[in-house]
């Protein structure tokens, strides 16, 4: 499968990006029939498999990417790259050996002139091997370099696997690994650490009334203010939808919390105008839960627990930050 996703993207001179990787693996998983046969259909047509093509196909017929097949398809690709690499260098160090072995032979063939026709001809076969040799290791350098340039736009795929494009935040696989670190970290030094999740408030009334493209406005407006707080120690991501999750590295539930109702009032506090039609927006809110991580059996009960705060904070009236 994946030599067959990698081939599909090379053939084409398609970005090894995580949307690409997504699109494909759709289509060559059976994940998606329909996408096959639309890709089976073009190319037996003759007609080309362009970026412009595969984005608006694959905006018909793909899902949102599923981020656990598209880690194990980049992890796939991964080794299959380490392979090839390991191959194509022990074989072009053969190949280099092999060829400078050969011109020595080449050359003393040559220089024994009393040898005759039947010597000169096999130093002119040797002299075809030794240039058919040189070539074949000038391609497989250049297929180490193809290599090198696949492994830098994998990384690049994987880092974008962990950015929400909306707001430019790390998303919920991205916070995973990092709740699993800090919690480590934190263990081990005997620091505090606290999660949080946030919701904007009523955020279907943005959308029902202002568009779906203002309320893509809002939930930038949410990330920005949340990264405002966020530091070294502190780390927001999107969870998804209006929902944000936060990490407090050194403090305790009450700090964390303070820190997060600044936010919450700072924002409260704004008069906020949809720029596209010039109507107010209203009062725009987030509630908020958060959580002591080491008050729980693991990290995944604290967020339940965060989360079940927030849940609260929303029924108490929203627009206001609970302790779980």
């Amino acid at each position: 499968m994946a030599e067959t996703i990698t081939a599909f993207l090379l053939d084409h001179d398609l970005d090894i990006s995580a949307s690409n990787l997504t699109v494909a693996h759709a289509a060559f998983s059976g994940a998606s029939p329909r996408l096959a046969r639309r890709i089976a259909a073009r190319l037996h047509a003759g007609e080309p498999i362009t970026q412009q093509w595969l984005d608006e196909v694959s905006s018909e017929e793909v899902a949102g990417p599923n981020q656990a097949d598209l880690e194990q398809l980049m992890t796939r690709l991964e080794t299959n790259l380490d392979s090839f690499q390991t191959h194509t260098k022990a074989a072009r160090r053969v190949t280099t050996d092999y060829g400078t072995e050969l011109e020595q032979h080449v050359s003393d063939l040559e220089e024994i002139q009393e040898t005759g026709r039947i010597v000169s001809n096999l130093a002119g076969l040797a002299r075809a091997m030794l240039e058919r040799t040189r070539k074949a290791e000038a391609e497989m350098r250049k297929s180490e370099e193809e290599a090198k340039a696949l492994r830098r736009s994998l990384a690049r795929a994987k880092r974008d696997a962990e950015i929400d494009h909306l707001t430019g935040l790390p998303n919920r696989r991205a916070f995973e690994t990092l709740l699993d670190q800090h919690y480590a970290e934190a263990r081990s030094a005997c620091e505090p650490l606290s999660v949080a999740f946030c919701d904007i408030d009523e955020f279907k009334r943005v959308n029902d009334v202002h568009g779906h493209e203002a309320g893509d406005r809002v939930i930038k407006l949410i990330a920005d203010t949340l990264a405002k707080i966020s530091n070294d120690h502190c780390h927001v991501a999107r969870h998804g939808g209006e929902e944000f999750v936060m990490l407090f590295r050194g403090l305790a539930p009450s700090e964390a919390a303070s820190k997060l109702d600044s936010a919450r009032e700072g924002l409260a506090n704004r008069k906020l105008i949809n720029r596209k039609t010039d109507e107010p927006f209203g009062r725009i809110t987030f509630s908020g839960g958060v959580a002591d991580v080491f008050g729980y059996d693991d990290a995944r009960s604290a967020l339940k627990a965060a989360d079940d705060a927030l849940y609260r904070a929303k029924e108490g009236g929203r627009n206001r930050i609970e302790l779980a």
